[in-house]
């Protein structure tokens, strides 16, 4: 089939959606004509690109190994970069004008590019809306990818407040789930969160074309020797503490982090030590939270080659989701740890997927990121059990092996093959 590929960020952006719609590009591309229209690079780009009204790459695919495929000549694939603004991600308001030059200039192109089926990742976040309007002026099939939920996300992050504006968003958001041939989410928790929006419409959201794509994560050949660590991360990392669990990546909206900083202040005098690695927009609160212990630290992201040291560095990961945003985000981040062996307290409600697949698979445990108390109680208790965490650590090996990216992409490209049958 002929697809047309609709996302904001692709490479060389950096975003997670950027670095899922690569791998789902390269997947889809060896069996299948794919266009890519994305914007021009703004989200921390590699490299930056003079402004065009339209660009085209013609691009090679990742080899087919890589994703699970036999071995051959790379499939090609094309990338149509429209002249969208592109001021950095950390200013939000002219962030938006990225968003709304590259919908108004996407959305044109679009009309002439041939298709079989459109596929959209949200984002920006409207864009699956842009996708569904496609859908029906073209006539073809609509594959909806959704990577974060909206406008959830942004009504309880405080982006936008609730009102006519977010109203309308939902409603069209609505829309775009019935309309939509296929949709792609990333766990259990978002699926159920969106086949409960359908009862509220008079035409219900049908569970059957909703299917799940975890990101996954990239499993090294078996005979591929381990990666060395810098042991100057593990010592910026561990510092003195006898136990340390580490959060790394964006400190944003999403998390329950005055209940994290809380539970640390109960185990200031246990020497475990809490340590948050990265940045965003609320760094600055929780440094205010956190001022005057002696266990919470706070440090910069670490060069991307420093990875594998990162994730090896803790006795166990925090991975957190506040309450009333089950499904709305699901942080694919816990596919990296349980790649390293390393155990995570989920500070989640019990039915997100990551508190629910690590006690399924022994894992991870999990606390209610409403309670620091129970949260320093179950802290406390694995960090006194070396037994307990060794078992945990067995569990996040064994559970690595069933998500490999690979597998999800394959998953991937034959929910896009059953389109084929689809009148």
């Amino acid at each position: 089939m002929r697809i047309l590929f609709l996302n904001l960020y692709f490479p060389p952006d950096t975003s997670a959606t950027a670095k899922s719609a690569e791998s789902m590009v390269h997947a889809l591309a060896q069996t299948h004509e794919v266009t890519v229209l994305c914007g021009r690079p703004s989200y921390d780009p590699t490299e930056r690109r003079l402004w065009k009204l339209w660009q085209t790459e013609r691009l090679r695919s990742k080899t087919a190994q890589s994703i699970g495929e036999t071995a051959g000549e790379p499939a090609a694939f094309t990338v149509i970069r429209v002249g969208s603004t592109d001021y950095p991600r950390i200013r939000m308001n002219r962030r938006i004008l990225n968003y709304l030059t590259y919908v108004k200039l996407a959305f044109w192109r679009a009309l002439f590019i041939p298709c079989d089926a459109i596929f959209a990742m949200s984002d920006p976040p409207f864009n699956g809306i842009v996708g569904a309007f496609l859908s029906v002026l073209k006539r073809k099939p609509l594959i909806y990818d959704i990577q974060d939920l909206y406008p959830d996300m942004a009504v309880a992050g405080s982006i936008v407040q609730p009102g006519l504006l977010t109203r309308l968003w939902e409603r069209l958001h609505r829309w775009v789930l019935r309309r939509a041939t296929r949709i792609i989410v990333l766990g259990d928790d978002m699926r159920a969160r969106i086949i409960a929006k359908g009862p509220i419409d008079p035409k219900d959201i049908d569970p059957a074309k909703i299917f799940i794509v975890r990101n996954g994560l990239d499993t090294p050949p078996p005979d591929s020797p381990p990666l060395p660590l810098n042991p100057q991360v593990t010592r910026a990392i561990r510092g003195n503490f006898r136990f340390v669990l580490l959060h790394a990546g964006n400190l944003g909206f999403y998390g329950a982090w005055d209940t994290i900083i809380a539970a640390a202040r109960k185990l200031e005098n246990e020497n475990i030590g809490f340590v948050f690695v990265g940045d965003g927009a609320e760094r600055s609160r929780l440094e205010s939270l956190a001022a005057g212990a002696t266990n919470v630290r706070f440090l910069p992201f670490f060069p991307s080659f420093d990875i594998p040291s990162v994730l090896a560095a803790p006795d166990a990961h925090i991975v957190t989701i506040k309450r009333g945003l089950e499904g709305v985000v699901v942080p694919s981040k816990m596919f990296g740890i349980i790649a390293a062996g390393k155990p995570i307290v989920a500070v989640a409600a019990p039915q997100t997927d990551v508190a629910a697949l690590g006690v399924r698979h022994g894992f991870a445990i999990c606390a209610n990121p409403s309670d620091p108390e129970e949260l320093a109680s179950s802290i406390r208790r694995i960090a006194a059990d070396p037994a307990a965490l060794g078992a945990m650590c067995q569990g996040a090996r064994e559970a690595a092996a069933q998500y490999s990216r690979a597998n999800e992409l394959s998953t991937l490209a034959a929910i896009v093959g059953g389109l084929r049958s689809h009148p």
